[in-house]
């Protein structure tokens, strides 16, 4: 066991929804099962950065992706038991930002977006 580590379980927990992007995909997933393309669009980021976030949470077991075998095939991302967990801390951290954080005047356009 890690003895630097205060609490293993919450700093990997952190590590997952704090990762580039990742915390964003879940509260767009929130909303329901959605197209890589619609998510993609909502949240304006590259498409191989999504797919990325994308396998490294289905991994975590937060996301699932679901293939239907139509023409063309439709695939779907949706979150699992243990993403829609999440909902009750994503709210408070919801909560707590209509609080206690400002917008600046414009948003930087993050480079490395696109």
């Amino acid at each position: 066991m890690n003895q630097t580590s205060v609490c293993p379980r919450f700093e990997k927990g952190m590590r997952i929804v704090s990762k580039r992007w990742a915390g964003l995909i879940i509260h767009q997933l929130l909303k329901g099962p959605q197209r890589f393309c619609t998510i993609e669009t909502a949240l304006q980021i590259s498409g191989r950065l999504l797919s990325e976030r994308l396998k490294e949470l289905e991994h975590e077991g937060i996301v699932k992706r679901d293939v239907y075998p139509e023409t063309p095939v439709r695939i779907e991302y949706s979150l699992t038991d243990k993403g829609r967990a999440l909902a009750p801390v994503f709210r408070e951290m919801e909560k707590w930002t209509s609080v206690w954080i400002e917008l600046d005047e414009e948003p930087a356009a993050d480079p490395l977006t696109k």
